[in-house]
C-alpha cells in the first residue's frame, strides 16, 4: 500500500517499458477515486485506447464503451464490486481502440490513500497484445545469461502468474520483466522474492482445493498425450 495525495498520482505517470529500446510502449499508470468515480490515465494508457494525450477526460462510461463486448460486463461488476468493497481490482480482458484494433491487458491494481484512508486504487495497464520477437528474445538471452541459470524459480513464478491471471507463459514472463524493470531488481531476484512470499498469501477457498484435489485423482483418467 502507498501513501499518497490527489496530485501525487503524478509520480506514477513515466513510461514504462516492457522490453528494451525500440519496443512499443505497453505499459502505463491509472488512478481510480471511488467517492466520485475519477479517472487519470497516463499518456500511455490513453494511447493504448487511441486517444492523444490530454485529448480525452477518462470516465467509468469511457473505459466500459471501449471494453471488448465478450468482456464489457465482467468488468463492470469488477468495477462495481471494488466500489462497494472499497479495494483494488485486478483484470485480465480485451479492449478495442478508437481505431478498432483489439488489444489484450491485464490491469493490476494497488490501494489508493489519502491521510491513512483508502480512497480509491491505482496501478498499471499491461498491454499484451505484442510478443518479444525472435530477435529480442536472441538479445535478452544475452542481456541476462543469470535468467536460464535461475530457470526453475522463474518458471515457478511464471507458473503462479499464469495460474492467477490466466495468461500464457509468454505474457506471464512479460509480466514479470516489467516489474524486473520498473522496480529495477533482477528478474531472478524478483522471481524468488514471488516464490518466498506465496505462503503469505490468504489459502485457496475449500472449494477451490477441493475441486483441485479431485483433478488430481483423476486427471490419469483423461484422453489427453502420453
Amino acid at each position: 500500500m502507498r501513501e499518497t495525495g490527489a496530485t501525487a498520482t503524478d509520480a506514477t505517470s513515466a513510461v514504462v517499458q516492457v522490453v528494451g529500446g525500440g519496443t512499443p510502449q505497453v505499459a502505463g499508470s491509472f488512478s481510480f477515486w471511488f467517492a466520485d468515480q475519477r479517472w487519470q490515465w497516463s499518456d500511455v494508457v490513453a494511447a493504448m485506447h487511441g486517444y492523444k494525450p490530454g485529448t480525452v477526460t477518462p470516465t467509468t462510461e469511457l473505459l466500459l464503451s471501449h471494453k471488448h463486448p465478450e468482456d464489457r460486463a465482467q468488468v463492470a461488476e469488477t468495477i462495481a464490486k471494488s466500489l462497494h468493497d472499497a479495494q483494488p481490482f485486478c483484470s485480465r480482458h480485451r479492449i478495442i481502440d478508437t481505431a478498432g484494433q483489439v488489444r489484450h491487458v491485464i490491469v493490476l491494481g494497488d490501494t489508493l490513500t489519502e491521510d491513512g484512508k483508502v480512497v480509491g486504487t491505482t496501478g498499471y495497464y499491461v498491454d499484451l497484445t505484442e510478443t518479444i520477437d525472435e530477435q529480442r528474445q536472441e538479445m535478452l538471452d544475452d542481456a541476462l545469461p543469470e535468467l536460464f541459470e535461475t530457470r526453475a524459480v522463474i518458471e515457478q513464478a511464471k507458473g503462479v502468474l499464469m495460474r492467477v491471471y490466466r495468461l500464457n507463459a509468454e505474457q506471464a514472463f512479460r509480466v514479470l520483466q516489467w516489474r524486473s524493470q520498473e522496480t529495477n531488481v533482477k528478474l531472478r531476484t524478483l522471481a524468488s522474492r514471488l516464490i518466498a512470499e506465496l505462503d503469505s498469501l490468504p489459502p485457496a477457498p475449500p472449494q477451490v482445493q477441493t475441486a483441485f484435489d479431485h483433478l488430481l485423482l483423476t486427471v490419469h483418467e483423461n484422453a489427453g498425450p502420453d
